[in-house]
C-alpha cells in the first residue's frame, strides 16, 4: 500500500542510468545543459499543471538527482540581483505565463504550484530589461481561487 503513495520522481536513485527515468517518464519535454557536461531533463505539466519533474544527469549519463521543482523550497533558492532569465529557465523550465509591465519595465514569469498541499498559487519572477531577477512574489492562482475569479 505504501508504494502507491510514492510519486514517480521518487522511484529513482542516484547512479542509475538515465534510460531508467526515460523508460518510466517518457522523453523529456525540456532539456538544459548544466556545468560540467551534465544535463537537466524536465517533464513539466505547465501551463495548467503544478508540477515539473527535473532529473539532473551527469556527463556519463547517470542520474545525480530527481525532484519536483515547482515548490516553495526550490523557488526560494533564486537569488535576486544574481539570477537571470536563463537561470530561472534551467531551474524551473518554461513558465506557465509571461507578462510585461510597461510602467515598472519588468517582465514577469509565473509558475503554477501547490503550496502546503492545499493552496493553488503562482510564483512570480520579475526581471529587469537586462534579464536580471529583481523581485519574486507569491500570489493566489486566479484560475483556481474562487475568490480571485471576480477580479
Amino acid at each position: 500500500m505504501l508504494a502507491a503513495c510514492v510519486q514517480p520522481w521518487q522511484q529513482f536513485q542516484a547512479g542509475q542510468d538515465q534510460a531508467a527515468i526515460i523508460a518510466r517518464m517518457g522523453q523529456p519535454r525540456e532539456v538544459y545543459d548544466l556545468p560540467g557536461g551534465g544535463r537537466r531533463l524536465m517533464w513539466p505539466t505547465q501551463p495548467m499543471g503544478s508540477t515539473t519533474v527535473a532529473a539532473d544527469i551527469d556527463a556519463s549519463g547517470k542520474i545525480v538527482s530527481v525532484r519536483q521543482v515547482l515548490q516553495l523550497s526550490e523557488f526560494n533558492r533564486a537569488e535576486i540581483g544574481k539570477w537571470t532569465r536563463n537561470d530561472v529557465l534551467i531551474n524551473f523550465g518554461r513558465p506557465a505565463q509571461t507578462q510585461f509591465f510597461r510602467l515598472s519595465q519588468r517582465e514577469v514569469w509565473s509558475y503554477r504550484y501547490i503550496e502546503n498541499n492545499i493552496h493553488h498559487m503562482l510564483f512570480n519572477f520579475a526581471f529587469d530589461t537586462n534579464g536580471v531577477l529583481r523581485e519574486t512574489q507569491r500570489s493566489p492562482d486566479p484560475l483556481r481561487d474562487r475568490d480571485m475569479r471576480r477580479f
